[in-house]
């Protein structure tokens, strides 16, 4: 059996496990998306946001890219962030980051990867990098990996809110809190950045 066919086979033997411990499953999560929460991650498979909080499907709305960046031309992030905050009416935005994230490493390296597009979106990194240079200086190693990884979900904390979508459900008096979060990928937990 090919890759693929392995997967369809995966994915129909979930389906029937599913359907047997709860037999309404897909009834129930067929009707319109309710979810509290939007996650801007990142796209490493090792970070999975739903099983990251124990959430069932339907209960996080998620968008992932390299690094879990909030860009500000970023029209995809920003058209699920706005279906997010003015369809869904989220409460919660949670931009997180992971220790060990390639797009921060990648970024840290004096050379390029010689992928141009991909370079061009980890040059948004290394300008944080660059802004705070005094204090990553001072690392090094996985130490500097893990302190930029934390800057960085900082930074697009502050990216989100300054945001019109946000600012404009915020002046509506729309109930919404964003955080910033970091993913351990060596014990699997969150630690809470958050400073408001």
């Amino acid at each position: 059996m090919n890759e693929i066919d392995q997967l369809l086979e995966n994915n129909r033997r979930w389906s029937e496990r599913t359907t047997k411990v709860t037999p309404h499953f897909f009834k129930s999560l067929a009707q319109q998306q309710t979810p509290k929460f939007l996650w801007i991650g990142c796209s490493d498979s090792r970070v999975p946001a739903n099983q990251i909080v124990d959430l069932p499907p339907g209960e996080v709305f998620v968008h992932r890219n390299v690094a879990n960046l909030v860009v500000h031309t970023d029209f995809n992030c920003l058209s699920v962030l706005q279906f997010a905050i003015d369809v869904l009416k989220v409460e919660h935005v949670i931009v997180c980051g992971h220790y060990g994230c390639g797009g921060i490493d990648a970024a840290i390296q004096e050379e390029p990867l010689n992928l141009s597009l991909v370079d061009n979106w980890l040059g948004h990194i290394r300008d944080i990098a660059g802004k705070h240079e005094k204090e990553l200086n001072k690392l090094s190693g996985e130490a500097k990996s893990a302190r930029l990884c934390e800057i960085n979900v900082l930074e697009q904390t502050e990216n989100v809110k300054r945001n019109t979508i946000i600012r404009d459900a915020l002046a509506r008096g729309q109930t919404l809190k964003i955080h910033s979060w970091v993913y351990s990928l060596k014990n699997g937990l969150v630690t809470d950045l958050s400073v408001d």
